[in-house]
Parts: C-alpha cells; structure tokens; sequence
C-alpha cells in the first residue's frame, strides 16, 4: 500500500510539474519570449519589483545560482515554481503559490523585468550575490538564516551563500 501511495503521489507531481511547464511555455508564447526568459522575468516582477537594477539582478542571479546546483531542478522554471503543488504556500517563491493571480499589472515594472531576464539570461550581468542560493525579505526572520552564511544586503533583501561550498560565479547564464 505504501508503495501505491507513492507510486500515485509521483504521478500527482508530474502531472502538477507537467500543467505548470505547459501554462509556462503558453504564456512564454504569448509573450515573444522564451520559458526561461517568462519565468525568470515573473520572479523578478513578484520578488523584486520596488528593488534598484541592482536587487533584479540579485533575485535573477539566486535562481541561476539554484539552476547550476544539484540541489535544485535544472530548468529556470522549475527552480521558480518548485513546492507548492499540495500545499499553498509551500514553496521556493512566495508570489508563485499564494492563491493570487501570476499576471503583472504593472506594465512599466513588467517591460522592466523581462528586460532584466533578458540580460540575465544571456550573461551581460555579472552576479552580485557571489553565488548566493537564498535570499530573504528584510522585513522576514526565517530560521534557516542561522544555517548559511550572510553575504550581503541588497536592497530590501539579505542574500546567503552555502557555508560548506565555496562561492562561484555561474559562467554561463545561457544554458
């Protein structure tokens, strides 16, 4: 039995994974841009869109960061819209699974991010995190916080890097 538990929780979360890749590259379609570009650009919109050039960038960069690492999926997507499947705020991103609408209403703000990504993605922008893979409101205290160690405050955001691996630049943004 626990064995068909699993077996159906798998699919469950294919299935989740798979809808979710699908609306992804929809809306990339409508858009003009690529998957990669759409999501990356929605993150930035939801995380960090009162933030300086400089905090986008930072935000972006966590998610390559996450994208190069074994410990997260490999597609900028995925990383993005890991958890949240069976539980509402249950995820990486909070703006991904709070029950709200994803669609940007500010369309400055919107032009502002997808343009970010675009420079992300194609490696114009150097990583000012210093290889960071968390990162957290300054208005927030999560626990894991005391784990990591601190790199730097950017913005209204602190960003972590991994106490156990040395920091690394993602070379190439484009894969």
């Amino acid at each position: 039995m626990r064995y068909l538990t699993a077996i159906i929780f798998s699919l469950a979360v294919i299935a989740a994974t798979a809808d979710v890749q699908a609306k992804s590259l929809g809306d990339a379609k409508k858009s003009g841009h690529s998957p990669d570009v759409h999501c990356l650009a929605q993150n930035i919109y939801h995380e960090a869109r009162g933030e300086p050039m400089v905090g986008k960038v930072a935000v972006a960069h966590v998610v390559l960061n996450r994208a190069a690492d074994r410990r997260w999926p490999a597609r900028i997507c995925s990383v993005i819209k890991q958890g949240g499947y069976k539980k509402r705020h249950r995820c990486q991103f909070s703006w991904w699974c709070d029950g709200r609408s994803d669609k940007p209403k500010d369309r400055a703000a919107w032009k502002e991010s997808l343009h970010v990504a675009k420079m992300i993605k194609t490696g114009a922008v150097n990583d000012p995190t210093n290889g960071a893979l968390w990162y957290h409101a300054l208005s927030v205290s999560p626990s894991w916080a005391k784990k990591l160690d601190r790199y730097a405050r950017i913005g209204q955001h602190i960003f972590y890097t991994d106490p156990k691996r040395a920091p690394r630049q993602v070379a190439d943004a484009s894969n």
